[in-house]
Formats: structure tokens, sequence, C-alpha cells
């Protein structure tokens, strides 16, 4: 599994109805993508929680064939045609885990980015944050990935209530995509 994701942040004064729109009229496009686990479709608007407004579509790839496919075609393209080349942050998965809530459709999604300390055995603090998995009341997913050049600890919830007790960036959920999603593998991925 690979965990992937691009946040382009908007102007202040941006019409985040334009976002809202996109996603309902092309979101479907990747419902059936080969190698897809998942894609959320996120937003964050300013004033309403967030600092910024974005947009910030985050991806669980179940093979690297599916996400070169989608970063090297027409898709990831249209990101670019309309909002210039984003940066793709990209982290390797360690553990994918369907919460109580797994059969509900997702509104929010935390995002929790966390430093490897230094000084410390990174296979033992990436094995304590994975025992740590959320799977709480309200967990529909919850993934754990790293990135290992910026030593950078990822944990992304999808949750089906609107205000989670939850860490970390928090995102309004536009759109699922889930073509693969039942064949992610669960549990600890090493």
């Amino acid at each position: 599994m690979h965990a992937m994701q691009y946040e382009i942040t908007l102007p202040a004064d941006y019409d985040m109805e334009i976002i809202r729109k996109r996603v309902a009229t092309r979101g479907h496009l990747l419902d059936d993508f080969p190698g897809l686990g998942l894609k959320a479709y996120l937003m964050r608007e300013r004033g309403a929680g967030s600092p910024v407004n974005s947009y910030a579509p985050f991806y669980l790839w179940a093979t690297p064939e599916g996400m070169n496919s989608f970063l090297w075609g027409p898709g990831f393209q249209g990101i670019v045609d309309d909002f210039g080349r984003p940066r793709v942050r990209h982290w390797t998965g360690l553990s994918y885990a369907e919460g109580p809530a797994s059969g509900a459709a997702p509104t929010t999604a935390t995002r929790l980015r966390v430093p490897v300390p230094e000084g410390v055995g990174p296979a033992g603090f990436i094995a304590d944050e994975v025992a740590e998995e959320a799977a709480e009341p309200g967990v529909v997913a919850s993934a754990v990935a790293v990135d290992p050049s910026r030593w950078e600890l990822v944990r992304f919830t999808l949750w089906e209530q609107p205000d989670p007790p939850a860490d970390g960036d928090r995102f309004q959920v536009l759109h699922l995509s889930e073509p693969g999603r039942a064949g992610l593998r669960s549990g600890r991925q090493w």
C-alpha cells in the first residue's frame, strides 16, 4: 500500500463552491480506477475551522502501477491544467484498518503528521504508532504510513461524524472513491 496526497492552497477569497462542483461532476471518474484502494476528496475552508482554503485529495494505492498510471495519465493532468503542478507527498504504507463505522459514509478526515524523533529506533517508534491505530467509535477506516526521506509518520483517518475526537488537520470529505478498498490488506504491513 502507498499513501499519497497533494494539497492545493487556494486564495482566502476563493469560492470553495467551485471545488464542491468539481468533485460533484468529476469525483465519480475514479470510482473504478485500477490499482486504487481509495481516494478521499478532501477540502478545508478558511473560517470553518481551518486557517486556509485548500483542496487536498488523499489516496491509498493498492498497487504502484495504479498510482503511476494516475500520476502520468489524464487524471492528474486535469489538476495540473486547472491549478498548476502541485507537490505530491508520498508515504510507504505501514498499516490499514477498517473501523467500527466501516459501513458508514465518511464526512470528515484527519491527517496527523508526526516526526520520528532523533535518537529513537525507527522500528520501535513506528511499531508503537501502528499499535495505537484508531479503533474508536466513528472511525470508518485508518491508515498509517511513513516517509523515510523526512522520517515523518502520517496517520490518516476517515470519520463518520463531523467533529471527531482526534488530533491533526481536519478536512471535509466531499466524495470517496473506493474501487479497491476491500482489497487493501488489513493490519501491519512489514
